[in-house]
């Protein structure tokens, strides 16, 4: 494996490698979508994050989406509905 690669560590099995999308020159202006595992202190783990990014990096918006479980998959319709509103996203790994 190299290290644009990445593994899904969900429980599907994957027959092949997912290669992150390209990452954004700067920050600046863009949507940033957060996403809570629902694990405890998650939502404050990207509360944090998401006020730094605005601060310190200049995202223009955040949009904020929750698991409906931290043991269960984000279903597809919530990942497809944050790629369409967010120019990049960070999932919680709270615990």
């Amino acid at each position: 494996m190299t290290p644009d690669e990445i593994i899904d560590p969900s429980a599907r099995a994957s027959a092949q490698a997912i290669r992150p999308a390209p990452r954004p020159e700067t920050l600046a202006g863009k949507v940033l979508g957060l996403l809570d595992n629902t694990k405890e202190q998650g939502d404050v783990i990207l509360e944090t994050i998401g006020a730094a990014l605005r601060e310190r990096h200049g995202v223009a918006h955040v949009v904020t989406r929750r698991k409906e479980h931290y043991s269960k998959q984000a279903p597809d319709s919530l990942i497809d509905e944050l790629a369409r509103e967010v120019d990049v996203a960070v999932a919680a790994l709270g615990g």
